[in-house]
């Protein structure tokens, strides 16, 4: 019976990290065409961020213990999980490549793997360790980092910080399960996400300062491979689905498997960017791409199949706020 339970779990943890995947590999095929009709990209991100927690907003009211109870793990989900990815993310993008920093920011799984490893002190496998290799060298494939390579110190820097901040997202979300509603010390995820949303939408507001924004863009439409699409349309889908569905399902999807499991499929991400920019946007697809996303669906198969669902391996640490860990 554990067995079949364990293997539930990580079929439903696997589905939900792939959900998330595609959320978030969507959001970069809305928001282009709103960058194009004239709002900055840091309008987007804010208004992406903003838009979800407000979304999220009744969920905070729900759980409104959680910043009496756990002040720095919300503190550190909107910094790191919401504002600092993206603001690295975008910040890096104007002084390189888009697709190096893409790259770069897709190592965070293997920087998860370095702190399970030599942080927190536990084991991880040869399999999960191959898993990130070959979706680091896929995901290099997929967005073509040797076109336009130049070299930006400083734009290095930020595509790192982007790396860096998804490695907290990825160890928060898991540090905040637990045992929750039994008295344990867990937060609910749900409440984590409306929190760091709300987090994350005060910190970027200072930096996008949206008062100096050209909200008529959103009244009008944009161009989507030639086709008109209302504004507030694909605000709406990079709001409710890239946003909402995607924090959701990936937090959950961490406490089912693990962080770095869940990292590296979260590879998936480009890919799904890029297929959709091919299908929705009319970028062209070639050959390299295609044999990248198939070496990061290998590599997040190996990555995945290598672990057990989350709650299936013994505690390897005690006494010290971590919680369960399958040895990956």
């Amino acid at each position: 019976m554990h067995t079949t339970d364990s293997s539930h779990g990580k079929s439903l943890g696997l589905s939900l990290a792939l959900g998330s995947a595609l959320a978030f590999g969507g959001s970069g095929v809305a928001a282009k065409p709103l960058i194009e009709a004239g709002l900055a990209p840091l309008d987007v991100v804010w208004l992406r961020v903003a838009g979800a927690a407000l979304v999220m907003l009744p969920l905070a009211v729900r759980h409104r213990d959680l910043p009496r109870r756990r002040p720095a793990l919300l503190a550190g989900f909107g910094l790191l999980a919401v504002a600092g990815v993206q603001a690295c993310y975008f910040a890096a993008i104007s002084r390189i490549p888009v697709g190096v920093a893409l790259l770069v920011e897709y190592l965070a799984p293997a920087l998860v793997l370095g702190w399970v490893r030599f942080v927190q002190r536990r084991p991880v496998t040869r399999a999960a360790a191959l898993g990130v290799v070959l979706a680091a060298g896929g995901l290099a494939s997929v967005v073509e980092v040797w076109s336009g390579l130049r070299f930006d110190a400083l734009g290095l820097v930020l595509a790192l910080g982007a790396a860096c901040c998804q490695v907290g997202y990825f160890v928060l979300a898991d540090h905040g399960g637990g045992d929750g509603d039994h008295g344990g010390e867990g937060a609910d995820p749900l409440g984590v996400i409306a929190y760091g949303l709300l987090v994350g939408a005060g910190l970027l507001t200072l930096v996008a300062r949206p008062w100096e924004m050209d909200w008529s863009v959103l009244a009008g439409s944009a161009r989507m491979n030639g086709a008109a699409v209302p504004a507030v349309a694909l605000l709406g889908w990079i709001v409710l689905v890239a946003t909402v569905v995607a924090y959701v399902t990936g937090v959950v999807s961490v406490r089912r498997l693990s962080p770095q499991v869940a990292g590296v499929v979260a590879c998936l991400e480009a890919v799904v960017a890029t297929v959709l920019a091919w299908v929705l946007l009319g970028e062209r697809l070639g050959v390299p791409q295609v044999v990248g996303g198939v070496v990061v669906l290998a590599g997040a198969f190996i990555a995945q199949s290598s672990a057990p669902a989350k709650g299936s391996a013994e505690p390897l640490a005690r006494g010290e706020g971590v919680v369960r860990e399958p040895a990956v």
